[in-house]
C-alpha cells in the first residue's frame, strides 16, 4: 500500500502501483427496404438530395437487379458506439460509474507522462470518494506511444495474470490517448479470452481474424487528445514489428461502455500533439465520408450480422457524424493549436468532433491515407522524433538495450502527409482517365469529393478572410478535377498548421517505396474501402512516389 499527497482532495487514496519487470512480459435476413422510406433519408440528403439515385445508393428496384445479376451486396447497415458523456470537470464523474458498477477490482491504464497530470488526480480523487472503501485499484503505465505487438502482449500478460492470481476485474479504466485506450481495449479481451496464439484475434491477413466469443469486462475510456476518437470505436490499432506494418483488431464487443470526453484534460497538450492528434480527425472524417459506399462494398452481405465487418463503407449513419466532424475540425482546429490554453470553445469542440470523427468513422471505415501511414509510421527512419512529444522507457527489454528509445512519426503527421496523394488519386475516376463516361458510383465519388473540397475552402475564407488572393474557386472548376481541388485545400490547411510536405521530410526516399507499399499491402480492411480500385502493389507504389 501507498500512500500519497493530495492537491485535489482531502482523502489518502488506497491504492496499488504495480511497476511490472521486463520478465513479466515473457511469463440480417430480411427484405429490402428502400432507402426512400428511411428516417435517415432527410439528414443525409440535405446538400443535394434530388442526386438519389446518382450518388450510388441502391433502391429496392436496382438492389433487386444486381442480386440478379449474381453481386451478393450488403444493403443493411449499422451503428455501434460507445456510450458517450461530455463536458468540462466530466472526469470527476468517473466514481460515481464505477459505483454503479459494483466495481471493487479496478484495473487502471494510464500513460505516464499523464500520471503527472491533473486528469489522472481527478480520477483517483473520483475513485476514492465515490467507489466503497473495500475497493483494490491496480494501475499499469507501461503504455508506449504507437503501441506496437510486444507493448500489446506486455500489457496482455500483465492483466491476465493479475486476473488469474486475483480473479477477474470488475472495471477497467483507460485514461490518456489513443494509445492507452486501444492497450486497454486489447488486454480487456486477451485476458477475458485468452487465446491459442496473440494473433487469433488480429485482422487478417496477419491473423485468423476471429470474433470476440463474448461480452468483456465494462471499460471506460477518458481520453487526454482530442484525436483518435478511441473512445468510441471498436477497434485497437497497433505496429507489427515482424513485418513493419500496422493492422489491429476489430470487433464491435471491444468498444468502451462508456466514452467520458472532458475537454479540461486537453489543455496541458502541447502544440504539436493538438496539431496531429487534430489533424487525425480531419482525416477520419474525409476518408470515412468518401469511403466506398457500404452497399458496394466487396465483400457482400454476410452470412450473419454478427460477422458484419466493423468497417462497412460510408453509409446514411456515419455520414451525419462525419460531415459534422469535418465540419466542425476546419474550424477549430488551427484555433486550437493556436491558442490551446484559453481558447475553451476551441477545445470543447475539437473533443467532440473527435468522439464524432470516430463514431463515423468508426462504422464507415477509413480509406488510403490511413492504409498507408501504417507502413510510413512503423517504418520510422531511426529515432525521427517530433517536437512536443514525450520521449520515454517502457520498460521493455529491446527499448532498454537501445537507450529507451524508439522513433516516432505522431500518426496524426503520418496519415495526413499521404493525403493529398491520396484524394487527388480518388477524385480522378478512372473513366475520365480512359475517357468514357463516369459511372453512378464514380458521380457519388466524385460529388463527395467536392463536398469535402468546399467545406475545406469555406472554412480557409473564414479564417484568412476575403482577399483577392483568397477566393474560393468555383464548384464548376471543383467538379472538373475533384481530386486536385481537395488535394489543394488540404495542403492549403497544411501550410497555415505548418505541417510538413511529404514523406520525404520524413526521412524517406525512393529507395524505401517498394517497402512501404509492401506494409501497406496488408491492410485489406481499409485498402478494399477506397473508392477508386484496384489498390494493388504498383497503384500503391505511385501513391507513394506522389507522397514524398
Amino acid at each position: 500500500m501507498s500512500s500519497r499527497s493530495w492537491t485535489m482532495c482531502s482523502k489518502l487514496p488506497r491504492w496499488n502501483r504495480h511497476h511490472i519487470s521486463p520478465a513479466a512480459s515473457k511469463s440480417r435476413g430480411t427484405a429490402l427496404v428502400s432507402i426512400e422510406k428511411s428516417p435517415f433519408r432527410k439528414v443525409l440528403f440535405k446538400y443535394d438530395s434530388h442526386k438519389f439515385q446518382k450518388r450510388g445508393y441502391l433502391t429496392t428496384a436496382n438492389a433487386s437487379s444486381s442480386f440478379q445479376n449474381g453481386e451478393n451486396y450488403d444493403h443493411i447497415c449499422e451503428l455501434a458506439s460507445s456510450s458517450l458523456r461530455f463536458g468540462p470537470g466530466s472526469t470527476m464523474e468517473v466514481g460515481y460509474d464505477l459505483a454503479s458498477l459494483k466495481a471493487r477490482r479496478i484495473l487502471l491504464f494510464v500513460d505516464p507522462h499523464v500520471a503527472k497530470l491533473p486528469p489522472f488526480e481527478n480520477v483517483l480523487c473520483s475513485i476514492d470518494q465515490h467507489v466503497p472503501k473495500s475497493y483494490e485499484l491496480d494501475i499499469y503505465d507501461q503504455i508506449r506511444v504507437e503501441p506496437d505487438n510486444e507493448s500489446f502482449q506486455h500489457a496482455n500478460s500483465y492483466t491476465t495474470n493479475q486476473t488469474t492470481k486475483h480473479g477477474h476485474y470488475d472495471a477497467i479504466v483507460a485514461l490518456g490517448g489513443g494509445s492507452t485506450i486501444d492497450t486497454a481495449k486489447a488486454a480487456n479481451l486477451y485476458s477475458c479470452y485468452p487465446p491459442n496464439n496473440f494473433y487469433d484475434y488480429v485482422n487478417p491477413p496477419l491473423g485468423k481474424g476471429l470474433p470476440v466469443p463474448g461480452p468483456l469486462t465494462p471499460l471506460i475510456a477518458i481520453p487526454t487528445t482530442a484525436g483518435t476518437g478511441s473512445e468510441t470505436t471498436v477497434v485497437a490499432i497497433f505496429d507489427d514489428t515482424p513485418t513493419k506494418s500496422k493492422t489491429g483488431i476489430a470487433h464491435r464487443r471491444l468498444k468502451a461502455t462508456l466514452g467520458i470526453v472532458d475537454p479540461d484534460n486537453i489543455r496541458s497538450l502541447t502544440p504539436s500533439v493538438a496539431k496531429y492528434s487534430g489533424i487525425d480527425v480531419l482525416c477520419h472524417a474525409m476518408e470515412s465520408y468518401t469511403a466506398i459506399p457500404y452497399n458496394r462494398r466487396p465483400s457482400g452481405k454476410p452470412p450473419s450480422p454478427i460477422l458484419r465487418p466493423a468497417y462497412q463503407g460510408s453509409n446514411p449513419i456515419s455520414d451525419v457524424w462525419s460531415i459534422h466532424a469535418l465540419k466542425e475540425c476546419t474550424e477549430y482546429l488551427p484555433r486550437v493549436v493556436e491558442n490551446l490554453h484559453s481558447d475553451e470553445e476551441a477545445r470543447s469542440k475539437m473533443c467532440l468532433a473527435a468522439s464524432s470523427a470516430g463514431m463515423g468513422f468508426g462504422n464507415a471505415g477509413v480509406h488510403l491515407c490511413h492504409g498507408m501511414s501504417y507502413a510510413v509510421a512503423s517504418q520510422v527512419k531511426g529515432d525521427f522524433w517530433v517536437d512536443g512529444y514525450q520521449r520515454m522507457d517502457c520498460g521493455r527489454d529491446n527499448e532498454k538495450d537501445s537507450g529507451g528509445k524508439h522513433g516516432l512519426v505522431p500518426h496524426g503527421l503520418s496519415v495526413v502527409i499521404n493525403a493529398p496523394a491520396v484524394f487527388r488519386f480518388t477524385g480522378t475516376p478512372m473513366s475520365v482517365m480512359n475517357d468514357a463516361a463516369m459511372s453512378p458510383a464514380e458521380e457519388y465519388s466524385m460529388d463527395r469529393h467536392v463536398e469535402c473540397a468546399t467545406i475545406l475552402a469555406n472554412a480557409r475564407m473564414k479564417r484568412r478572410g476575403s482577399t483577392a488572393a483568397n477566393r474560393v474557386i468555383s464548384e464548376k472548376a471543383m467538379r472538373e478535377k475533384p481530386g486536385e481541388a481537395l488535394s489543394n485545400e488540404l495542403l492549403e490547411l497544411m501550410n497555415d498548421l505548418n505541417i510538413p510536405i511529404g514523406i520525404r521530410s520524413l526521412g524517406y526516399n525512393e529507395n524505401d517505396i517498394e517497402e512501404l507499399a509492401k506494409g501497406t499491402l496488408p491492410q485489406h480492411r481499409v485498402t478494399k474501402l477506397s473508392p477508386r480500385q484496384p489498390v494493388g502493389l504498383e497503384e500503391l507504389k505511385i501513391l507513394f512516389t506522389e507522397a514524398l
